[in-house]
């Protein structure tokens, strides 16, 4: 199949990740790009980043309009997490290409292992886990959150490991941000899902500037992702309603975990080579 119409079908797939989940499509764009498209570690992460912060934005844009985006805490976060990120990406730059991407696997296999265990976790624990005191509460008279210091400590440590991961491995961070935010947070998953995209918005583009004055030339196959990947978070984010929870988790699940095995095998290929 033509490398152009290949990059174009992952790209859907990724932005239909991401539309779906609010955390998934980051850690399968750079996958996608370096076996699918055939990019190096260091061309694919910003190219990956940009393809998930375009679309990320387009999604945090229609949350804004429904009013669902916690601008506040997106964008506190974001400020923790573009410090970090640029820790993370520097490094990056010191370790050994096929190092990276053996911890991406792994990032994806503890991921894959955690969403398939929640989505079989039973709904009457998720019940009783609601009943749990949570540091950062929604105000009654306005619905905001109350600002109180274990709050302002959670939410920077959730922005300031996505960040982390956004430098280092090239992923949005939004399996970070999704679960610890529904774990400490009093917000239903369509707020955390329309935050947590506002927040891998301004955390990826920041990155993406800096790859590009660093001197990133972005090939026609990227943008051709790149376009894709955000028609696929709009059809994501329009079909997300139609879908339980529970099946999206596994089947993100299972798409992890296979997608974690192929590029394991690849860069331990490469480094017995």
């Amino acid at each position: 199949m033509d490398p152009l119409l290949l990059g174009g079908v992952a790209g859907v797939l990724v932005g239909l990740s991401m539309g779906l989940t609010g955390a998934g499509g980051g850690v399968l764009a750079v996958p996608a790009l370096t076996m699918v498209l055939g990019l190096d570690l260091h061309q694919a992460v910003p190219l990956g980043l940009l393809a998930i912060g375009s679309a990320a934005l387009l999604g945090s844009l229609d949350g804004l309009r429904h009013g669902l985006v916690r601008y506040r805490a997106a964008l506190f976060m974001a400020a923790i997490g573009v410090l970090t990120a640029s820790l993370g990406t520097r490094l990056a730059h010191r370790l050994p290409t096929d190092a990276v991407m053996l911890l991406f696997c792994l990032v994806l296999i503890v991921i894959a292992v955690r969403q398939w265990s929640q989505g079989m976790t039973p709904i009457a624990s998720g019940i009783a886990d609601a009943a749990l005191f949570k540091p950062c509460r929604l105000a009654p008279d306005n619905w905001r959150f109350c600002w109180t210091p274990r709050c302002f400590m959670h939410f920077g440590a959730i922005g300031a490991s996505a960040g982390l991961l956004t430098g280092l491995l090239g992923v949005g961070g939004g399996f970070v941000i999704v679960p610890f935010m529904r774990r400490y947070c009093e917000l239903g998953m369509q707020g955390v899902v329309a935050t947590s995209l506002a927040v891998i918005a301004l955390v990826s583009l920041f990155s993406v500037g800096q790859a590009l004055h660093a001197g990133i030339v972005v090939p026609p196959a990227g943008w051709l992702f790149i376009g894709a990947c955000a028609l696929g978070m709009a059809a994501g984010r329009l079909m997300a309603a139609q879908f339980r929870a529970r099946t999206l988790q596994l089947g993100f699940a299972a798409l992890a975990a296979g997608v974690a095995l192929a590029l394991g095998a690849r860069s331990l290929t490469h480094l017995l080579a």
